[in-house]
């Protein structure tokens, strides 16, 4: 159970970060080349002098809005549809391409096992020579396919179930007699609950790989009580695999094929270990190479190594969204706009604007963490206001408070407003 894919897992981090570095100038430099839109981001960019964490912190990050908006721009002039973000095109190189949300186009690559999920199938307790049950869509979004190729690669045959149909997929279970299930987890519940409705035993079906939804321990050990070891997975349709369960069940191991970074929501800081933050990817695939990527998803990193003997950094999973832009009084308020105040006075470590009272009837307070208490305070906080009111065009109260006090969940706006 939850063997190791290959000795890349269990290698030093030193050989590991080492081997991450050295990979990264060249990726720039080929998506500098290949795909125009790095060309653009990252112009005057020597990719040579790229070979350290601070080194790549410096450069621009691309949320997923802007490579939306790109790519809506690039449809409309009828260039490419993927906004200039890919470095292959359609034909051999490109044997797929699929949709997300927006729409987003987002390319599949001809290699094997190009979105990597191997790796996390195999933490799942999958083996070479079994079949599986895949549950998620092979239509317009990535899923059915990530996972089918994965398991390929894996050595394994696999059931494209799709969604819905529930009793024909408890049937196609009960006949085919598969090594477990990958999809959902509240697809997997409905199954099992349908399975037990029709009187119908799934014997074989004792792991799953879920991913696309929170699983939360109750709905594991559910799971467990009836026989079924769920694992879960992030990926997301941009990057492929980005981090994965293992039987120690003690945060997400981070892919090797990727460069995780967390920053402060509406910058590119990173932000210390164990901090709250949005989860920033740099991909090394060649094809789709995207650069200090930001997915809009909180997390934060674990410190220490998994006892299963991964060496790979870890992040606590799936933790909200980054993104908390929210309306005040008829103007947006962005969290790259609270990082901006915080940035213009060396004593603000860390804000958190909190916007209260009821729609149309708010106000806006923001809580600043600083050592500069007592003489000055008052100075202090006039000159925070006044920057407010320059970056935001809204008025606000500041309040001062001390190191560690505001909650480490990532938030940098927080709406606590009354929406009755």
């Amino acid at each position: 159970m939850n063997t190791h894919l290959d000795a890349l897992e269990t290698r030093a981090p030193a050989e590991r970060e080492a081997a991450l570095l050295a990979a990264l100038p060249a990726q720039i430099a080929h998506a500098q080349k290949n795909a125009p839109a790095f060309a653009d981001a990252l112009k005057g960019i020597n990719a040579a002098d790229i070979t350290s964490r601070a080194a790549l912190a410096a450069l621009p990050v691309v949320r997923k809005y802007e490579l939306l908006e790109r790519q809506k721009a690039s449809r409309a002039a009828g260039q490419s549809v993927f906004g200039g973000f890919s470095a292959i095109a359609f034909g051999k190189k490109m044997p797929r391409v699929f949709s997300s949300p927006g729409p987003i186009y987002e390319p599949e690559g001809a290699r094997a096992d190009y979105w990597r999920m191997a790796r996390a199938i195999a933490a799942a307790g999958f083996k070479s020579g079994e079949l599986i049950h895949n549950c998620f869509s092979y239509h317009f979004t990535p899923a059915g396919s990530m996972m089918e190729s994965g398991a390929h690669a894996l050595g394994c045959t696999v059931f494209p179930g799709g969604i819905g149909q529930t009793e024909q997929q408890v049937q196609a279970m009960a006949e085919l007699q598969p090594a477990g299930y990958i999809g959902t987890p509240s697809f997997l519940k409905i199954i099992i609950e349908k399975a037990a409705e029709m009187g119908v035993p799934l014997p074989s079906v004792k792991k799953a790989l879920v991913s696309g939804e929170a699983f939360p321990p109750s709905l594991r050990d559910w799971m467990t009580e009836r026989g079924v070891n769920a694992y879960q997975c992030y990926a997301t349709a941009d990057v492929g695999l980005i981090a994965y369960e293992t039987s120690a069940r003690q945060g997400l191991i981070v892919d090797e094929g990727v460069i995780v970074e967390i920053v402060r929501p509406g910058t590119g800081d990173p932000v210390p270990e164990g901090e709250v933050g949005e989860l920033v990817i740099t991909s090394l695939n060649p094809d789709y190479p995207l650069i200090r990527f930001g997915t809009g998803d909180l997390s934060a990193i674990l410190s220490g190594p998994c006892p299963t003997g991964r060496t790979n950094q870890r992040i606590k999973g799936w933790m909200g969204r980054a993104d908390q832009t929210t309306k005040v009084r008829g103007m947006f308020v962005h969290p790259g706009q609270v990082a901006e105040v915080v940035k213009r006075f060396p004593a603000a470590l860390k804000a958190r604007l909190v916007v209260q009272g009821e729609m149309a009837n708010d106000s806006m307070a923001l809580h600043v963490e600083t050592q500069a208490a007592g003489q000055g305070e008052a100075e202090l906080k006039a000159q925070i206001a006044e920057a407010i009111r320059d970056i935001t065009k809204l008025r606000s109260d500041v309040l001062l408070v001390a190191p560690g006090t505001l909650a480490n969940d990532g938030k940098v706006i927080e709406d606590a407003r009354s929406y009755q």
